[in-house]
């Protein structure tokens, strides 16, 4: 859990989707697509996401040094270097020097032309390689971001320390940690299309490469809402997921976000990771200290720690960290309804959503946050969320039951007020999904009916 009520740039981000629809503005047209753009789609909910994962979609990028790889699980990697740069790195001040390579998408126009953006990838970076995302749109008036930094990200710490970048705008849009956002939604101006781009490094004369599975951004242009309709229930399941308890690691390693208190995102990571069935060796815990419980949960806050936002909160980075365990891949996007959730939980597939609540508006929770993750994993036969919480004061006490209507509401709305009576913002229902690498049948059509491909 976030420290409760704490200004964040969370509130900042969603500010502009509020105010879009404060002022009726709805949705601009979406502007003519650049050459060797993507097919469109048919609009059906106000998300759209868009993966590359295909040999095909790998090879029809602009590669700069890449190359695709084929096998059961296409990929991206260093071919032959572009050239050679110099990183200095903002968090340790050192400046070492770095083959790279790169790789742009092709133009992607959205369904529904966004206020919001928000990257995420599958990828392997072994020692001594790393990555960068970066995007690039085209507003409804025609005219160009820059090239946003999305995330320097390495699975390790040793190499670089992976990062968001901040201070990014162009006086139209800003990037928030791990989110575009249009500055003032209320114009009418939106992100109609984008393009990806992905950097590769490695330290110069070596052969290792970093391998990229997964690249992906969800666009949204969510509707400003204090509350959401209500869905009826659908589904009675119960998913079996590890529970683990953030609190029980409070005052533990404080270099990562003061230790447990904050680590609601890396604890939630960990119960669905190994609910997959991913496991850390004896060696990858070596480092954590032998007294303390549920080290992999320490394991998962070191390895989604986000130098710049100072947290363990970064959506893109915690998705990152679950794609690095073998078998698994992940997503970030938004779901629509707890009905979305339901289709999911039937085919086996638990979620981690995103809420913010004030302490009388979720019964039961005991606490209220401006931010704070958690696994949904079934609904009772009355259709209430079963969700382990890990702000819970022990593993025991992870499994808890809430009511239906209050968390749909808490989860999906926009806008809320604060402990102060002041108008904040909420998450709009984002979520983190994982699932296996080659799911089932069952579970490909759960994930499209959702928006996932």
């Amino acid at each position: 859990m976030n420290r409760a009520e704490q200004p964040s740039r969370r509130t900042v981000l969603a500010a502009a989707v509020a105010a879009a629809m404060v002022s009726g503005a709805g949705p601009a047209a979406a502007a003519t697509g650049a050459d060797g753009e993507d097919a469109g789609h048919t609009p059906a909910r106000p998300v759209d996401y868009r993966a590359w994962t295909t040999y095909s979609d790998w090879r029809g990028g602009t590669a700069k040094g890449t190359r695709a790889v084929a096998g059961i699980r296409p990929g991206l990697v260093i071919g032959a270097p572009a050239g050679t740069t110099e990183y200095t790195d903002p968090h340790t001040g050192t400046t070492a020097a770095w083959e790279y390579a790169t790789w742009t998408s092709p133009v992607h126009r959205l369904a529904v032309p966004a206020t919001e953006a928000i990257a995420s990838w599958n990828a392997q970076t072994p020692a001594g390689t790393w990555l960068q995302v970066e995007l690039r749109g085209t507003y409804s008036d025609g005219t160009d971001t820059p090239w946003y930094v999305m995330g320097r990200w390495a699975a390790g710490d040793q190499d670089i320390k992976r990062t968001s970048v901040d201070d990014q705008t162009d006086g139209k849009s800003t990037i928030w940690t791990d989110t575009f956002a249009i500055d003032d939604a209320a114009t009418g101006l939106r992100l109609a299309s984008y393009r990806l781009r992905l950097t590769l490094y490695r330290k110069p004369g070596t052969k290792v490469t970093p391998v990229v599975r997964r690249l992906g951004a969800m666009g949204s242009d969510i509707p400003d809402r204090f509350t959401v309709p209500a869905s009826a229930p659908g589904l009675a399941r119960e998913l079996i997921v590890p529970r683990y308890s953030q609190e029980i690691h409070k005052g533990q390693y404080p270099e990562y976000d003061n230790g447990g208190e904050a680590w609601c995102s890396p604890t939630s990571s960990q119960m669905i990771i190994e609910y997959w069935g991913g496991r850390l060796t004896p060696e990858q815990l070596s480092w954590v200290d032998p007294s303390y419980a549920d080290p992999q949960v320490c394991h998962a806050a070191r390895h989604t720690y986000d130098h710049q936002y100072a947290g363990c909160g970064n959506w893109p980075f915690n998705a990152a960290y679950a794609a690095t365990y073998r078998g698994l891949q992940s997503v970030v996007t938004r779901l629509g309804s707890l009905t979305d959730l339901e289709t999911l939980i039937a085919a086996g597939i638990p979620a981690i959503t995103s809420q913010s609540f004030l302490k009388t508006e979720l019964t039961g929770a005991g606490y209220g946050t401006s931010g704070h993750l958690m696994t949904v994993i079934g609904f009772t036969a009355e259709g209430d969320v079963i969700a382990n919480d890990p702000a819970s004061p022990d593993d025991a006490a992870v499994r808890r039951v809430y009511l239906r209507r209050e968390f749909e509401n808490i989860w999906l709305r926009t806008k809320r007020y604060n402990a102060s009576g002041k108008v904040v913002s909420g998450t709009g229902g984002v979520c983190y999904l994982y699932f296996p690498a080659r799911p089932s049948p069952r579970r490909r059509r759960a994930l499209a009916a959702v928006g996932v491909c």
